[in-house]
């Protein structure tokens, strides 16, 4: 069949609420022109984040029923610790109320407190926003090795989150004793939600294995990213997902991994370890800012629809529509002739702002521009990752279009194609934008701005 179509039903509705445009041009002027201000409920299609935005199944719901809420040893516990065992092969799991505390814990157990990382370098393919703000809270540097195709929109590859492994090399050679682990985010949301080849992990994880390092994956996607290698990479065609996924997770030494994505929950996160004392040191610091060890500061009925969504998120069929869908509605903005991240990403779609509005330069955030139009012309909320979040470190100016699961049908889908063929339609009159409040750290979440 040609038609992928949705691979559940619906059994209950969550209301829009559909605003007219001079409501949300107030909406945008009263938030500042920064779309993380504006109300949900002024939002008509939420494209903002994947993270925790997704729908939870009817075997979930019922999951959350079962939940244990004991203190200490609740049988939910039990269920997810023995799903993400058998997920990763990992021995040492601790729950987190969500990814970024699972990166907090790493680095300081890695790297140490705020301060103690000074002249210490820690390499990605690409860090996203939350691991590069702990990893520089901590006084380190975040280098991001993406290769030279990753940071090139237009061009078509099957693997464009892999990490130079060429300049890892350089890197490890020259400052070795600086680097207390390297990183991999699989798959690379900072340049479109790009996968990574397994070939390219066995490389990371053999210069790791040469110089000594550990190698550790930010694995919120890791579904997807399997996705990918079993249809884009030589001799994985016939293997299973959960294979797949097992493989990835062998190559590593430990994981962050947030559950509101690939999790398929509203909150939840895991933290994984090889290492025994590494585990003890990062349980220490879990009980005195989290909780304790077996419920991470989530209640026992999130921890059990952490366990069943680790499992539903590997059936195929679900992956196979989710990866379509978010193509579908890439493959339609090309054929409008709106340039995108090339190709699209299994959780979103990245249109090039730069490409989409030339004559806006960089430092008027030709993507925070072209997100709030799509805001006041069509009630779509997403989310700028250009020179507002990356800062001069940016090397693409995008616009994330980012596909909650099971959550929006093609036709919301095909509503937001729509507004933004119209938008290009218009895009010379688009204003750039200036900063009138910013602090220094994760600034796109809070920052105002006003029209340059």
């Amino acid at each position: 069949m040609k038609t992928i179509i949705e691979p559940f039903r619906i059994k209950s509705v969550d209301p829009i609420r559909m605003t007219t445009r001079q409501q949300r041009i107030d909406c945008l002027r009263r938030a500042d022109y920064n779309l993380f201000r504006i109300a949900a409920d002024d939002v008509i299609v939420d494209l903002l984040t994947d993270s925790g935005t997704g729908a939870m199944s009817s075997d979930q719901w019922a999951g959350i029923m079962r939940g244990d809420e004991s203190y200490a040893g609740a049988h939910s516990y039990f269920r997810f610790l023995d799903t993400v065992e058998r997920l990763t092969g990992k021995r040492h799991v601790l729950p987190t109320h969500q990814g970024r505390a699972s990166e907090r814990i790493l680095v300081e157990i890695m790297i140490g407190p705020a301060g103690a990382g000074r002249g210490k370098v820690v390499p990605n393919n690409a860090h996203f926003d939350t691991t590069r703000a702990n990893i520089e809270h901590s006084g380190a540097e975040a280098v991001d090795l993406l290769t030279d195709d990753g940071a090139r929109p237009e061009v078509v590859a099957p693997f464009k989150g892999d990490m130079d492994v060429a300049k890892l090399e350089r890197l490890l050679d020259e400052r070795c004793g600086d680097v207390p682990f390297v990183m991999v985010t699989v798959t690379c949301n900072a340049n479109g939600g790009q996968p990574v080849s397994m070939a390219n992990l066995r490389q990371v994880r053999a210069l790791c294995d040469r110089f000594g390092v550990p190698l550790f994956l930010d694995a919120c996607r890791f579904a997807e990213n399997a996705w990918f290698i079993r249809t884009r990479e030589h001799g994985y065609a016939n293997v299973p997902p959960r294979e797949i996924v097992r493989e990835m997770f062998g190559l590593a030494d430990g994981a962050t991994i947030s559950a509101k994505k690939d999790g398929l929950v509203n909150i939840g996160g895991v933290l994984l370890m090889r290492d025994e004392a590494a585990f003890r040191r990062a349980s220490n610091l879990l009980i005195l800012t989290e909780g304790f060890v077996t419920y991470g500061g989530l209640a026992g009925r999130d921890l059990e629809a952490m366990a069943i969504g680790f499992e539903e998120v590997l059936h195929e069929d679900y992956l196979r529509y989710r990866i379509r869908s978010t193509e579908y509605l890439g493959e339609k903005l090309r054929e409008a002739g709106i340039a995108i991240v090339e190709p699209p990403g299994g959780h979103a779609v990245y249109i090039d702002a730069a490409a989409f509005c030339p004559h806006i330069p960089a430092e008027q955030f030709p993507g925070q521009a072209l997100a709030c139009a799509l805001y006041e012309h069509g009630g779509i909320r997403s989310c700028e990752i250009g020179t507002v979040m990356m800062g001069e470190r940016a090397v693409m100016q995008l616009v994330r279009l980012a596909v909650p699961r099971r959550t929006y049908t093609q036709s919301h889908i095909d509503y937001v194609i729509e507004v933004a063929v119209e938008v290009r339609q218009r895009a010379e009159t688009l204003r750039g934008l200036r900063f009138i409040e910013a602090p220094e750290t994760l600034r796109h979440f809070t920052a105002r701005f006003a029209p340059a």
